[in-house]
Formats: structure tokens, sequence, C-alpha cells
């Protein structure tokens, strides 16, 4: 349901009595049981120890500080208006997340809630690949229900439940509403229908939020206290029939099949090779390892069903660039270039449509799978040997050289191939040969690049001017530091209670001392000078006046720096550029800037983005930079910006830290 940012108004803090209440529904709805004391003996001590319970347990549904708001998104199929309350709070020494929501009266626990709170709702099971739809907004469909039955007694229809995978079985990653009674399901195995209705997950805008700007806080790996035994269901059984819902090419159900259906109407395995792709099943591949043979001009009969000797060196060279291609056909459905901008170099080709798609398994494949090795000796001949069977057109430049103009994706062979096995990327030898395992094909990044997985936490900082230094004096707080904009606001509220401040007819005004009207309030515009007339303000008002007039400072914090240990530097953080623009007629290029920041180095992002997109780059000074602070500005041949900032989220980069600016449709996106 918060697969979409939704609409949240400012939020407030909870007063105690609503947060009691709040906190005693939950313990009702959910059949929590209090605590007891074991003594028996003294009542008045059993009653005192009872209560002690009782409020730990509300602190721990529902902590102290908890802060809430009213929110509004669309949901369904047909975008229809929802509106409730969020809650959110912060344990001690954790970051500010969103613990729980209100939907028509119904508290739903968001994954930091189930987190702290084994047991606290069902517990249901799928494989982690079918999570994965389910973390795009998809409803779980009933064959995807798995180690059952029997299903947790409590899964019954309209109940909140957890969903887990089966490879972490005792970590929540998805929060639903089950559609039918999974408890009292017989069997799964060609039922239809959805079980699960996902309300919210790890990854939605729910679980991104935060006070501080941080992003969302990762999974454990494993949480004590959920039931993982495995006797109440075969663990694995029937995957080959999971299907999930994401309202995309299904016409019955509003499922999508993880399956592909023969002519025969039996069922084949899923691809899982390929990404983005509905792939036929794969051929098997010998892991023998031995040197390759050379095939010469037998790899032309690429339709012969002759050629069943696939580890030839000319049929693997031969079979990964047909491979290649109809990944790439399948993966750019939508663009008539399918995301490719020609000409391409010799070089291009042989990096981004072959050596990736090699099956490189052993060392001895390794050494052998070479272009030198095969019968055309190197690119060029093999490029037009490719032209010679129409698969492509290719041009000679000056030198020797071999461009490709184009690519024939509807071509018979490209259409009707089936994709095999790829090794692993970590696979041992597949790094010297540059093949399928190829580290710094298939991972998409240089060997040498160090940003790839990296954790970054863009934080902003405030720095109180110096006319409130009263203020932070009352609670033993410097002007000179710099501090969240969370925490002033217990600094401000120490001032206002000491000086008692707080109005006597209303509590959420605040009466104006002169301190707080000369620092805070200048009297040059006519709303100032009201609020100094009437004498007093809101405090909200008041909070957001003072964080207002600070300024502004900001620390990229790096996997596990702390604020502490980096200097923060003056104004707003900057964001990431990046620029579409037409050049020589009707080129379009991608310019990239200011990725230094963010602790990437430019070198091996283009050389990542130059695999990707099967193009050129370049990495140049970008104009008005100082040689002091150096920017560099990298230059992508073609609309690339999905792959720009695909690229970039890989390197901990969060979307809202990126500004792209579209000069070909002479509008900012």
């Amino acid at each position: 349901m918060f697969k979409k940012k939704p609409n949240i108004k400012p939020l407030a803090p909870l007063r105690s009595s609503d947060r009691r209440k709040i906190a005693d529904q939950i313990i009702a709805n959910y059949n929590i049981e209090v605590p007891s004391s074991e003594n028996n003996e003294d009542s008045t001590n059993d009653q005192a120890a009872q209560a002690l319970s009782l409020r730990a347990l509300r602190n721990s549904l529902l902590p102290e500080n908890a802060l809430s708001a009213r929110f509004t998104t669309t949901a369904g199929p047909d975008l229809s208006k929802v509106s409730g309350t969020v809650y959110a709070g912060a344990y001690p020494g954790e970051e500010q997340r969103m613990l729980w929501f209100k939907i028509e009266e119904r508290l739903i626990p968001t994954v930091y809630t189930l987190w702290r709170h084994p047991q606290l709702v069902p517990l249901l099971h799928t494989p982690d690949f079918v999570l994965q739809k389910l973390r795009s907004g998809a409803p779980l469909m009933t064959p995807g229900l798995q180690r059952g039955p029997p299903f947790p007694a409590k899964a019954t229809k309209d109940a909140v439940v957890a969903v887990a995978s089966l490879e972490k079985p005792t970590v929540p990653i998805v929060v639903g509403i089950c559609e039918i009674d999974v408890a009292a399901l017989k069997q799964v195995q060609g039922a239809k229908g959805h079980a699960v209705r996902g309300e919210h997950w790890d990854g939605d805008e729910i679980w991104a939020w935060s006070s501080g700007g941080k992003p969302g806080g990762h999974a454990p790996a494993e949480i004590v206290g959920w039931d993982v035994s495995e006797s109440d269901g075969a663990l694995r059984e029937g995957v080959e029939h999971l299907v999930v819902d994401d309202h995309e090419d299904d016409t019955e159900e509003g499922g999508v099949q993880l399956e592909k259906e023969t002519h025969d109407g039996k069922s084949e395995p899923r691809n899982e090779y390929v990404e983005g792709e509905n792939a036929e099943p794969y051929e098997k591949v010998s892991l023998e390892d031995k040197e390759l043979a050379t095939k010469g001009d037998q790899a032309f009969n690429i339709v012969s069903p002759e050629l069943t000797s696939f580890p030839e060196i000319d049929d693997a060279f031969w079979k990964a660039f047909l491979y290649a291609v109809q990944h790439h056909r399948n993966i750019h459905k939508s663009d008539p270039h399918q995301g490719l901008n020609f000409p391409i170099h010799q070089s291009l080709v042989i990096s981004n449509f072959v050596l990736p798609y090699l099956p490189i398994f052993t060392p001895a494949q390794a050494a052998s799978l070479q272009i030198k090795k095969t019968s055309w000796k190197n690119a060029t001949k093999f490029i037009k040997a490719l032209g010679k069977q129409k698969l492509l057109k290719s041009k000679d430049r000056d030198g020797g050289e071999c461009i490709v103009l184009d690519i024939n994706f509807d071509d018979p062979a490209v259409t009707s191939f089936v994709p095999y096995k790829l090794p692993k990327k970590d696979t041992p030898g597949a790094e010297s040969g540059g093949g399928g395992g190829g580290k710094a094909v298939v991972a998409g990044s240089s060997p040498g690049d160090d940003s790839v997985g990296q954790r970054l936490n863009k934080v902003n900082l405030l720095r109180p001017k110096e006319q409130l230094s009263p203020i932070f004096e009352v609670a033993n707080a410097s002007t000179k530091a710099l501090y969240l904009p969370a925490e002033l606001r217990p600094i401000i509220t120490a001032y206002i209670e000491s000086e008692n401040l707080i109005s006597g007819t209303n509590k959420r005004l605040v009466n104006l001392n002169p301190i707080l009207a000369n620092a805070v309030f200048d009297s040059n515009s006519s709303l100032d000078r009201e609020v100094i007339a009437k004498g007093s303000v809101p405090r909200d008002a008041l909070i957001d006046r003072i964080v207002q007039s600070c300024s502004p400072f900001w620390a990229m914090l790096r996997n596990d720096e702390t604020r502490d240990s980096v200097k923060a530097k003056a104004g707003k953080a900057p964001k990431i550029q990046i620029i579409l623009e037409t050049r020589s007629g009707n080129k379009t290029v991608t310019k990239l800037s200011g990725v230094e920041v963010f602790h990437i180095n430019p070198q091996p992002l283009a050389e990542e983005l130059q695999r990707a997109c099967a193009s050129s780059t370049s990495v140049n000074q970008l104009v008005g930079s100082s040689p002091k602070n150096l920017v560099q500005e990298i230059m992508v041949q073609g609309p690339q910006k999905d792959a720009v900032v695909k690229a970039l989220e890989k390197r901990g980069v969060n979307r809202h830290w990126i500004e792209v600016l579209d000069k070909t449709k002479g509008k900012k996106k």
C-alpha cells in the first residue's frame, strides 16, 4: 500500500493518555498477555509489579516519545483513496521509525515492530523469489504458501499476518491481511486466488521514513523468538507451482505465473539466470575441467540439430552472442533500439555481447574461451561472420577496425534461442576469462571500485544563531554545536518549561518573553509584529521558527562512520546531477556529475556504464569546477538515465539525492 510515498501531515507528540489508550487497544486486539508477578503472597506488591509490567509492555509497543500524524495515499488497482494515522517512535539508542499505522480503526504493525516483538502476529512463509514480488506490491497467491499445511491457527480470514522467506524464516519482511482462512487450508497445490494482501513491507515508503533523513533500517539476519519449526509442513515443497499477483500479464486471476507452460501443457522451470525476462529453460552444462576444442565453420549452422557438442570454443562464442542479443531484446522490449546507441565499436561487442555470456565454470575453460583460440582469431572476423548470417550490419573503419551499425533482434536464431545456465559471478577462473562469471562484467563493477555495496547516510544538521544562547544554556547546550532537527525540540521545550512560559489558558501556546521576542521575531514583517503584539505563539510554530533560523550543515556518513568522526560542511547537501541533452543534431547524451561527495570514483563508474549501456563513455573535468576542488563529469552516449540511476543505487545513493534535468524535452523531471 505504501509503494508510493503517502502524504503525511506534520507529526505531533501523542498525549500520554492517548498513547496508553492506543497501547491498550493493541494489547487487546492482538491478545497480548501482560507479564504477571510470580509473588502472590503480598497483594499490594503484586499489583504494583503488575502495573510496572503493563507500563513496560506499553512502552515496548509504543514508546513514550511516540508521535502521530494523519496520512493519505492510494491503493488497489483502481487507486482508491486511503486515509489513516501513522505512529512513529524511537527505542533507546535507535533511529525514530514508523512503528504502527491505523486504517479504519485497525492498528497494523510495521516490520520494525515485528522485529522487536516475535509472535505478535502469525508468521507465514514463501520462497525468496516470491517474496521479492510481494515487496513490489503484489499479493501472495495461495500456492505460494509454504511450510504447511497446517498453518498457524491465528491466520484466519481478515487477520493481520507477516510473511518471511524460506531462506530467512525468522525475519518478517511483509505485513499483510489474510484474504482467506489460511489456517483452514488442507492443501495449497492447485489452489487459486489471493491468500495475503500486502499492506507494508521492508523497502516501501513507510519503511524508508526517518526523522533524521537516514535510509531505512536493515532487516536482522535472524530473530530469536519466532517459531521456525519445520514440523508444520515441508520447507520447500511445491516451489514450482508458486504464483503471485503483480497486476500484470495475467487475465484470469490477476497473478503472474512463475513457470512457463509448454505446448503439451506441462510446466517448465523458470530460468533464474537472466534478470528481467521469461526465458526458456537452460541446457545442462558440463563442468568437466578440460580445454575446449575448436569447431571452425561448423558453428555457422546455428539451427542445425547436430550442434550438440556445446563445450566447443566457436559454439560457445556464437551462442554467447545469441544469448546476449535475446537477453537485451527481452529487457528492452519498449525501446525501438533495444537500449543501444549505434554504432558500437567491436571491442564493446566482445565485452558486452560475448564475454558476460560465456559458460566459464573452471580455470581451464577460462583459458580456453578466448577469441584468439576460435577459428576467427580476432573480433573483426567474428563480427564479419555474424554479418554473413544477417545477425548484424557492420562497417570497416580505417586501421582495420570494425563497427556494428545495427543488430537484427528479430532473427529466428535469436528468437528461438534456448538460454543455458551461466556460472555465478564468483566462479573460480571466471575473472581471468572475463566470461559469464567475470566480476567486472556480471557484477557490474570494476575490481577496484570499493563504492559498490557501500552504505551512505546523509545527515542534515543545524547550528543555532548566537542570539539563542540563553535558550540553549538552560539545557547545558552550546550554540556552537551542530544538532539534528529532532534534537532541538527538547532543548527549546526545556527552556519554555524552566521559564514557565506555557499559557495558563491554552497549553499549546507559549508566552513570549524579551529573549524569545528579540531572538526569534525581528519585527520586520507584519506577522512578526502581530505575534509580538499578542504576546504569545503556538509552541510548534515557535519551534519551527527557531529551526528555520538555524544555519544548515550536512555530512555524508559512509558505512559505520558517525557524526563525530566526519566533519560537517556548511550549506545544504548537494545532489548528483544527471543531465540529458541533444548533441550533434539528434544524438542524445547523458551527463553525470557530483558523485565525488558520495565517495564514488568517477572512472570505475564510467567503465561500468560503458559495459551496462553498450555505449562509449568519457570522464572530464566539469566546466567551472575548481582544480582545488575537482569535480568530474561522466558523459555516456544515449539516453541512459535509468542505467545511471541503477548504478548509483548500487553504490548506496538514494533516489532523493539525485536531480534529473532532461533538456531534450525542455522540462525538468
